[in-house]
């Protein structure tokens, strides 16, 4: 790979931001200013939730805290600049800002991804081999399994972040999106980008249809076990709770699809600003409804952590 070098001057980029129009500048920061302050609280809140509760110290609440984790993480690392953009109108990134922006969510948006997958062989083995659950998923299979997750995306950001920013840019220094994402970076190179388009889609495919064969397989066999069982409480709980997964990562996917796996002559900049404010902004903080706040276990934990607190404070009064 060629060294990541800025050879062409440039010391910082414009990024267009999410309008143009003054006039819904105000309404577009206080929406996306609640949005990021209900990820934080919705994400944070779970994993302190977990955390407390040691009834939810198991393999399925590990990895949703992971989740919750990568979210906030992710959705930081661009959405803070988009409210600043909004609020000050100063649309400035510089160049090193830009990288960084890049490596953060690239990695934490692979690790998603694949968090995804184990989350959904984690309902396989609870599902259609409950008996053998506690020594399938044991504490050290599940770290190393999501230690894996980290691992991936840490090293595919490397390769992508390394890839991207060893161009040349001489086109112009303004970014037609409201962050620093790959293919608008790629579209400011007057290098030859065929290398990086093609170790863009291939590690894209593989990402996403990888993950989506293990969800796929998973779900099936879950599915099929859903079926067979008697009591027709147990099959809606869990038709329930598999509709809700199936819903987010569908989102998930079929945005990241959109974005990453087409030609870059199909590339049109705002289409791909509206897809990406779904999965860096709106779905970090639908995940915590969709995989956590409708689930009992946690209402009840988080009930009965209310009314700890509310205890607490009583006698300190």
């Amino acid at each position: 790979m060629k060294s990541m070098v800025n050879s062409t001057g440039v010391h910082d980029f414009t990024l267009l931001g999410l309008t143009d129009i003054p006039e819904l500048q105000v309404p577009l920061f206080l929406t996306v200013t609640i949005i990021y302050l209900i990820t934080l609280i919705g994400n944070l809140g779970m994993i302190l939730l977990i955390l407390l509760d040691s009834r939810l110290h198991t393999p399925m609440y590990f990895f949703l805290s992971n989740l919750s984790l990568v979210d906030c993480v992710y959705s930081s690392a661009v959405t803070p600049k988009v409210m600043a953009g909004l609020l000050t109108g100063d649309q400035v990134i510089s160049y090193a800002g830009c990288v960084i922006q890049m490596f953060f969510f690239v990695a934490f948006a692979s690790v998603d991804c694949f968090l995804l997958a184990v989350m959904a062989y984690d309902r396989h083995a609870a599902v259609c081999k409950p008996l053998h659950y506690s020594t399938t998923m044991t504490p050290s299979v599940c770290a190393q399994m999501v230690a894996s997750c980290y691992i991936w995306g840490l090293i595919e950001s490397v390769i992508h972040t390394g890839f991207t920013f060893s161009n040349s840019f001489c086109h112009s220094n303004v970014v037609h999106h409201f962050f620093c994402d790959i293919p608008a970076i790629l579209a400011l190179s007057c290098s030859d980008i065929y290398v990086n388009e093609i170790v863009l889609f291939i590690l894209a495919a593989f990402n996403v249809f990888f993950a989506i064969m293990v969800i796929l397989t998973s779900y099936a066999f879950v599915f099929i076990a859903i079926l067979r069982m008697h009591s027709a409480e147990g099959r809606k709980k869990a038709f329930s709770t598999c509709a809700s997964h199936l819903t987010a990562v569908a989102i998930f996917y079929g945005t990241v699809i959109f974005m990453y796996l087409q030609p870059s002559s199909s590339h049109s900049m705002d289409n791909d600003q509206m897809a990406s404010v779904f999965y860096t902004i709106v779905i970090p903080m639908l995940n915590p409804i969709v995989y956590s706040l409708r689930n009992r276990e946690v209402y009840n934990g988080f009930r009965k952590t209310i009314e700890k607190m509310e205890i607490l404070l009583c006698l300190q009064f």
